[in-house]
């Protein structure tokens, strides 16, 4: 595994330290992981809206999955919200 951000990919799994699934990688976007709007915010009352995780939280990297240094509780309070009509 590496921590190598350039290796993060899309449709990617987002994974939480403590092994939870947070997400699905729509894109890098600047100092965030953009999550996709069907697979974000685990089953929050968000729905039809991205979710970003900053890339600081970012532990590892594997060939598909990226791991976060934060448990999945928390890494989804460091979401940030965008309305986003696409």
């Amino acid at each position: 595994m590496t921590t190598d951000l350039s290796k993060i990919r899309e449709h990617m799994e987002v994974i939480g330290a403590d092994g939870v699934h947070i997400g699905t990688v729509d894109k890098v976007d600047g100092q965030r992981i953009k999550l996709t709007k069907a697979d974000s915010g685990m089953g929050r009352h968000h729905k039809g809206h991205h979710h970003y995780i900053p890339l600081s939280l970012v532990a590892e990297i594997d060939e598909k999955k990226v791991w976060l240094s934060a448990n999945s509780d928390v890494a989804v309070t460091f979401e940030e919200e965008k309305s986003d009509p696409t």
